[in-house]
């Protein structure tokens, strides 16, 4: 996949013609996957490339005010630009959502970014808006010579599938559900640095993280989570939040990562988080704290994804 970062239309090369999806994909999920299986369909009919301009970060950026929180994303970008690959997109165009961007009209949108993009036919979602008007697909269809494919809402039971939604079910710490919705185990990374070592004094040695990428983190709690370290993949129970118990005060993430030894600072690891098994709690002594660990052990060793 060719990814190009551009400032203008005019960076934008397509020669031959394309079926272009349009959208803001953060999260990835399976409600996007359906643009994407629905545009490979299409290109393979045609014999056409299959093209996606979307954004670096969010638009909201250049609307609302600032909060730290925009900055975050469900997928972090080498990730989402993994799943763009395996959805088969050919060619992948990212830019800047900007205040100039945000004042190009409905019209100069489609006789600029979309004529460059040289589509066949354009597969969008049904909640799609652009222009400075917010122009609803409708539009598109009237006032674009190709096919305009508007993908219905996709629903998990009795819920729309949304970044909104799984970016919600993370920060309560239901990343079995946010998973689900994702269509793949979400992930954090960071990478392996010095803490307490108070762990491999009580028997359950822990790999402290701290994040590399903008993502968003789950609640606090200890968790079901899947490691790759040096490229393997290990089962491992994942605290985060504060170790109240020692009179902590600052966020920690340490990873007690099963059938694996040796030091591994320095490393960035991934984290998949699977399930959550409790919220963080202050023991009243080691041996209360051992009890419990060693029964979270065992719930993340025998977890089986559903």
């Amino acid at each position: 996949m060719k990814i190009t970062v551009i400032k203008s239309h005019q960076e934008i090369v397509e020669p031959q013609k394309t079926v272009l999806v349009l959208g803001y994909f953060d999260a990835l999920h399976t409600g996007h996957k359906a643009l994407f299986d629905k545009a490979k369909e299409v290109a393979k009919k045609k014999e056409l490339t299959v093209v996606v301009m979307t954004f670096l970060e969010s638009p909201k950026l250049a609307f609302s005010r600032f909060t730290p929180e925009l900055l975050l994303h469900v997928t972090y970008p080498e990730k989402r630009y993994q799943k763009f690959e395996e959805y088969g997109v050919d060619s992948l165009y990212l830019t800047n959502f900007t205040s100039d961007f945000a004042k190009i009209s409905s019209d100069e949108f489609i006789n600029t970014y979309i004529k460059q993009l040289n589509p066949d036919s354009i597969v969008v979602g049904f909640d799609y808006h652009f222009g400075h008007n917010r122009t609803n697909p409708d539009y598109l269809s009237r006032n674009f010579s190709g096919d305009v494919i508007v993908i219905p809402e996709i629903r998990d039971g009795q819920r729309k599938i949304s970044s909104t939604l799984i970016r919600q079910l993370i920060q309560e710490g239901n990343v079995r559900d946010a998973g689900q919705l994702l269509g793949y185990d979400y992930s954090t990374r960071g990478i392996v640095v010095h803490g307490d070592a108070r762990g491999r004094t009580i028997g359950f040695p822990t790999a402290n993280l701290a994040p590399i990428d903008r993502t968003h983190l789950p609640a606090d709690g200890v968790y079901v989570t899947d490691v790759i370290v040096k490229g393997k993949r290990y089962r491992s129970m994942t605290s985060i939040g504060e170790n109240i118990t020692f009179g902590g005060t600052e966020l920690r993430l340490e990873a007690n990562i099963f059938d694996f030894s040796g030091d591994i600072y320095g490393e960035a690891i991934e984290i998949f988080w699977l399930e959550k098994i409790r919220d963080m709690e202050k023991f009243n002594g080691i041996d209360d704290l051992v009890q419990q660990l060693e029964n979270d052990q065992e719930i993340a060793i025998n977890w089986q994804k559903p």
